[in-house]
């Protein structure tokens, strides 16, 4: 696991704290308030330190990063489903995001005749209060899996209501595939 003593030494290796050890050993929780207050004061860091890669293979399984709907390089409806953006806009942005996955993996894989079947899709939806209709914004990413692979597009998905998605963007999918 990622515990306290973990957190503060990825804390130190990025510079936001001195020590990666805690100056009292009985009290990890305090060492570890501490690096987290360090960690919000920090404002130097622009970019990410380390990006994830679009695909990562393990074994037979292409996990493919969380995507967000892009159209000419910006955000396709952006806001909260239920305020402004409608169910229909949400489905469209979750269609894109299913489409955006496919082409990552087609790149990682040289082809999408690799894929075998989708095994998971985890749908996140930027939810004004009161939302209760993510698994219909799903079916936009779920719908057009099936599409494209048939049976095997068939998949466990998970559809989350959530507060914010990066960039103000409505939905956020990652896929999860077996492949060869």
């Amino acid at each position: 696991g990622f515990g306290l003593l973990e957190m503060a030494q990825a804390l130190h290796a990025l510079g936001l704290i001195e020590s990666a050890l805690p100056t009292q050993p009985q009290d990890p929780l305090a060492a570890m308030v501490g690096a987290w207050s360090a960690a919000k004061e920090a404002k130097s860091l622009q970019t990410p330190l380390v990006q994830p890669a679009p695909v990562r293979m393990i074994g037979e399984l292409a996990y493919v990063s969380a995507q967000v709907a892009m159209v000419d390089g910006k955000i396709l409806h952006p806001g909260h489903l239920g305020d402004p953006v409608t169910l229909e806009q949400g489905q469209e942005a979750a269609r894109q995001c299913a489409l955006q996955a496919l082409s990552a993996l087609k790149e990682a894989l040289g082809s999408l005749d690799r894929v075998r079947g989708i095994v998971q899709v985890l749908v996140f939806v930027a939810s004004a209060p009161g939302f209760t209709d993510q698994p219909k914004v799903a079916n936009g990413a779920s719908d057009l899996l099936v599409q494209v692979f048939g049976e095997t597009g068939k998949h466990a998905r998970a559809a989350v209501g959530v507060a914010e998605l990066p960039l103000g963007a409505p939905v956020e999918v990652a896929v999860l595939a077996k492949v060869d």
